[in-house]
């Protein structure tokens, strides 16, 4: 239990941005010996070939391919998480000799958890190599910037539920007067190693430095930045890294944008995991009719995590649909459909738990606090198909350190070991079996 989460912490670590999880699950894609495709050129498939594909840098699409019977076993997360993003003019000078950073909030954040810790910098940064434009990722992986707190001489009631202004508070602290104009950007060309002319464009956001851990007096918990939701993008990898694909086509994917609501051309509502399923089958040689049948036997995991009970506020929680840490995988439920979950997807996902020997529990809201969405229905969209969202539980989500349990990273990793070794055949929403 200890190696995969020691695993996975290195794997946040490295992972500060939605282009460097890329990067990292490129990395260990091309050891396992898959082939990179792009979608830019033509695609020629071994019927037993393992491929990935990348969208924009930041979501990626693997799969194995496989004979017998054909349908598709998709499992899908996501590598963004909220967190302050630089605007295109990122300098905020003063007052009183002060270079401050201009910040807007990426998705829906605990804004307190942000403020007073070291801060680093992640993302790409568009830079002009000759006569072309070149993407480069950059973490600056040190103490670089600090949101600092109004001291509570000044702000009295900051402990009376006080609200912070985005605009006004929460703007990161880069320097004290030892740089002025234009030394943010001179920092970025130092770092790239390039002259600070030639950084033609950003896309970078604030991340929280404080490592991820294995804590508790039986180390029962980790922690760490954005668990929400690389810890299912990597238990997901693990397990499908170890499968063995005996028929059908097993497909990972990770998509980017998923906490601002995924309408991008990467995101879950956007074509891409459709268009690559076409192109599969358009390679292979099938029909569009082949290409309708076999959706309409697949399924599809949407894996993003969901709230534990919280021990201060248990409340909070459906009194008997709730789910704890360490307890297994999270079935999500909602009348109101932002989940995927129905009662015969449901009963598929059991299944697997079962052959997989990892326990499940069920989730669903309290019947007067509206809950969110996430990735499966919004992806039904382009491709219709059976589907479940499920996750692990987690405490404080959306802060900037977030809480699962360790446990609950190997049930994940043993799962998806056994999905995508499994080929299902589905009829309808009457009948599914395992082959």
């Amino acid at each position: 239990m200890h190696n995969i989460n020691h695993a996975l912490l290195q794997f946040i670590h490295d992972a500060p941005s939605p282009f460097h999880a890329v990067a990292q699950i490129r990395s260990a894609l091309d050891a396992a010996g898959f082939t990179a495709l792009s979608e830019g050129q033509p695609w020629t498939l071994r019927p037993d070939g393992n491929y990935y594909v990348v969208r924009n840098g930041s979501s990626i699409i693997a799969f194995r391919l496989a004979g017998g019977h054909y349908h598709f076993r998709i499992c899908v997360s996501h590598d963004d998480s909220p967190a302050f993003r630089l605007k295109d003019a990122p300098e905020l000078s003063g007052p009183d000799g002060y270079l401050r950073l201009n910040v807007e909030s990426y998705g829906s954040m605990i804004n307190s958890t942000w403020l007073d810790r070291p801060l680093g910098l992640a993302g790409r940064v568009l830079v002009r190599e000759g006569e072309q434009v070149v993407s480069r990722l950059l973490h600056i992986d040190r103490d670089v910037l600090l949101i600092p707190n109004l001291c509570i001489h000044f702000n009295r009631d900051i402990n009376k539920g006080f609200v912070y202004n985005r605009a006004v508070d929460l703007c990161p602290l880069l320097s004290a007067g030892a740089l002025g104009p234009g030394g943010f950007d001179a920092l970025l060309a130092e770092e790239l190693g390039v002259e600070p002319g030639d950084v033609v464009s950003r896309e970078l956001s604030l991340v929280n430095r404080q490592p991820g851990t294995l804590w508790g007096a039986a180390e029962e918990f980790v922690s760490a930045p954005k668990l929400d939701d690389l810890q299912n993008v990597f238990a997901n990898l693990h397990g499908f890294l170890r499968a063995e694909n005996p028929a059908g086509v097993a497909v990972y994917a990770v998509i980017d944008n998923e906490e601002v609501g995924s309408l991008t051309k990467q995101g879950a509502r956007g074509t891409f995991l459709k268009d690559t399923l076409r192109r599969i089958n358009a390679a292979l040689g099938h029909s569009e009719e082949d290409y309708l049948r076999a959706v309409a036997g697949s399924f599809f995991f949407s894996a993003d995590n969901g709230h534990a009970v919280h021990p201060n506020h248990p409340e909070k929680s459906d009194p008997v649909n709730r789910c704890h840490l360490n307890g297994g995988l999270v079935i999500k439920e909602s009348a109101a459909q932002r989940y995927m979950t129905d009662g015969f997807s449901r009963a598929v996902v059991i299944a697997f738990c079962q052959r997989a020997g990892v326990p499940w529990q069920r989730f669903a809201n309290r019947s007067d606090i509206d809950g969110g969405s996430t990735l499966g229905n919004l992806s039904n969209v382009q491709v219709s198909l059976h589907g479940a969202d499920v996750g692990l539980a987690q405490l404080a989500m959306h802060s900037s350190y977030e809480t699962a349990g360790a446990r609950d990273t190997e049930y994940a990793a043993k799962l998806a070991e056994v999905y995508y070794s499994t080929p299902i055949r589905i009829e309808g929403a009457e009948r599914f079996c395992f082959l």
